[in-house]
C-alpha cells in the first residue's frame, strides 16, 4: 500500500493497491509469487511460537502464504473487512463457513434460491452430517423469520441471487439476524465489492467465489471468506470453536487471543490447518491481478447486461427477462437500492418455445460461449436445469427462474453491438 494517506483511499484505488507494497527485497512492484510450500524458521522457539499461535509468520502454505496473504488483504480491504482467508473454491469457502459455524444437530437458515452447487453440498451435509437447512419459501425478512428455530446458527443468502439476479434486502436480513443473535453470512459472489458490499448492510461474514468476477479471466479457480469483526461471539455462547480452548493449542481461545478476527482465525486453524482447501500461490497472484481492473469491469458488466437483457425483453421469442435493473422489472426498487451501479452481469431468460428452444438457442450461439462458469470477461450461456441446478425439484427451479425453457447468461466485456447481433441471429433461426 501507499505511505498513509490523509484521508480513505477510494475503490478504484485500493483495487491497484490494498494489500501489496513494492517488495522490500527486491524492489519488485508486481506482488511476488512465493512458490514454496515451507519456510525457514530464525528459530526453535520462533517456530513453536508460530505453531501455538503465539506469534505470527509463515510455516506451510496450507496455512499461509505471502502471496494469499497479500491477496487476503486486498479482497478484506474490498469488502470492508477486519480479515480474509483465501481458500480452493468458492464451494470451499461456503464449506469452511458452515463447519466454523455449526456441530452436529445444529441448523441455519438459508435462502432457498441459491448457486445449485450450494444447495447441493448443504443437503449433503445434512444427510451425512447433521447440519440441517432451514429453507426460506420467499426471499423477504420475514420469511427468514419465520424460518429460525432454537437450533439455529446462522443466516445464509446471497447479495444477488443465482442465477435469475434477484437483489436480496441485506439491511432487512441482517436486522432479523441481530434480533436473534446470528450472524448473517452472505455469498457476495454475483455482486463483487464494487457493486454492493454487504458488511455495510449489516452482514458479520461474506463469501466469494473468486473464480468469478474477482478474477474475471476464466483462468482460476478459487474462495475467500471475510470476516466484518465485529459479531459477539462470546455473548452468544453457541460457536464452540471460537469461544472454547482449543486443547492442541495450549488452550487457546481464539475471541479471547483475537477478538477482533475471531472467525477468520478459527476458519484459518480449522479450516487450512486441519481440513486443508488452501489456495495455491500462483492462483492468488492471478486473482490478485484480476481484482486490479474489477470497478471498470464491473461497470462495463452492468452496461451490457441492462442492454442485451432489454433487447431479450422485447423479442417475439422470449417469454421473460428475470434482470431486475430494467424498468417495471420485479424487484426493481430492491436493486435500485443496493445495486445502483446496476444489478451485475447475470440474469436468466425464458423462451417462448420451452426446453427445446433454450437448448437450439444455446447451441445456435457463435460467439458466446456454452460453458458452466460466470463472470469472466468473456459472454456465456448454460442451461441450468439440466447442469448447475439439475438437482432441484420442479417446483424449486421454476421458484428460481430455472425452469426447462430458461438459459442462464453471463455478459462479458465484449462489444454490445455484437453481442446483440450473436443474440438475435441465433433466435432468429428458433421455428
Amino acid at each position: 500500500m501507499p505511505a498513509e494517506s490523509p484521508r480513505p483511499l477510494q475503490f478504484a484505488t485500493q483495487a491497484v493497491h490494498a494489500g501489496t507494497a513494492p517488495d522490500p527485497a527486491t524492489g519488485a512492484r508486481a506482488q511476488p509469487i512465493y512458490l514454496t510450500n515451507g519456510f525457514v524458521f530464525e528459530s526453535n522457539e520462533q517456530a513453536a511460537d508460530i505453531f501455538a499461535m503465539r506469534a505470527t509468520g509463515f510455516s506451510y502454505s496450507r496455512g499461509s502464504n505471502p502471496t494469499v496473504a497479500a491477496l487476503e488483504r486486498r479482497v478484506a480491504a474490498l469488502e470492508g473487512a477486519k480479515a480474509a482467508v483465501a481458500v480452493a473454491s468458492g464451494q470451499s469457502a461456503v464449506l469452511l463457513v458452515l463447519l466454523t459455524l455449526m456441530q452436529s444437530g445444529d441448523a441455519y437458515v438459508s435462502s432457498s434460491r441459491l448457486f445449485g452447487g450450494s444447495l447441493g453440498l448443504m443437503r449433503r451435509l445434512e444427510t451425512r452430517y447433521g447440519l440441517t437447512p432451514h429453507f426460506t419459501r420467499g426471499l423477504e425478512p420475514a420469511d427468514f423469520e419465520a424460518a429460525i428455530t432454537p437450533a439455529t446458527r446462522a443466516i445464509v443468502c446471497e447479495s444477488i441471487v443465482n442465477p435469475c439476479g434477484t437483489v436480496a434486502d441485506l439491511a432487512g436480513i441482517a436486522a432479523v439476524a441481530r434480533r436473534h443473535g446470528l450472524p448473517l453470512v452472505v455469498d457476495n459472489t454475483l455482486a463483487s465489492p464494487a457493486l454492493i458490499r454487504p458488511i455495510e448492510h449489516g452482514a458479520d461474514v461474506v463469501v466469494h467465489s473468486t473464480s468469478k468476477f474477482l478474477s474475471g479471466s476464466g483462468t482460476v479457480i478459487g474462495g475467500i471468506v471475510c470476516d466484518a469483526g465485529r459479531f459477539d461471539w462470546e455473548g452468544s455462547g453457541r460457536y464452540n470453536l471460537i469461544t472454547e480452548p482449543w486443547p492442541d493449542y495450549d488452550g487457546l481461545v481464539v475471541s479471547e487471543r483475537f477478538p477482533e478476527t475471531a472467525f477468520a482465525t478459527a476458519c484459518r486453524l480449522f479450516g487450512l490447518r486441519d481440513l486443508g482447501p488452501g489456495l495455491s500461490p500462483m492462483n492468488a497472484f492471478l486473482t490478485l491481478t484480476g481484482t486490479e481492473t474489477l470497478p471498470l469491469r464491473m461497470e462495463r458488466h452492468c452496461a451490457n447486461a441492462r442492454a442485451v437483457a432489454a433487447f431479450l425483453r422485447d423479442h417475439p421469442k422470449v417469454d421473460w427477462v428475470s434482470y431486475p435493473s430494467l424498468p417495471g422489472q420485479s424487484g426493481e426498487a430492491v436493486a435500485a437500492r443496493y445495486a445502483p451501479q446496476g444489478a451485475g452481469a447475470i440474469f436468466t431468460v425464458a423462451l417462448k418455445g420451452g426446453e427445446p428452444a433454450a437448448l437450439r438457442f444455446i447451441t445456435g450461439l457463435r460467439l458466446i460461449s456454452h460453458l458452466v462458469n460466470i463472470g469472466e470477461i468473456k459472454s456465456l450461456a448454460i442451461h441450468p436445469a439440466t447442469t448447475t441446478h439439475r438437482q432441484l425439484r420442479h417446483d424449486e427451479k421454476a421458484a428460481a427462474c430455472v425452469g426447462p425453457e430458461t438459459v442462464r447468461l453471463s455478459i462479458g466485456l465484449e462489444s454490445i453491438e455484437d453481442l446483440i447481433a450473436d443474440i438475435a441471429q441465433s433466435l432468429d433461426a428458433l421455428v
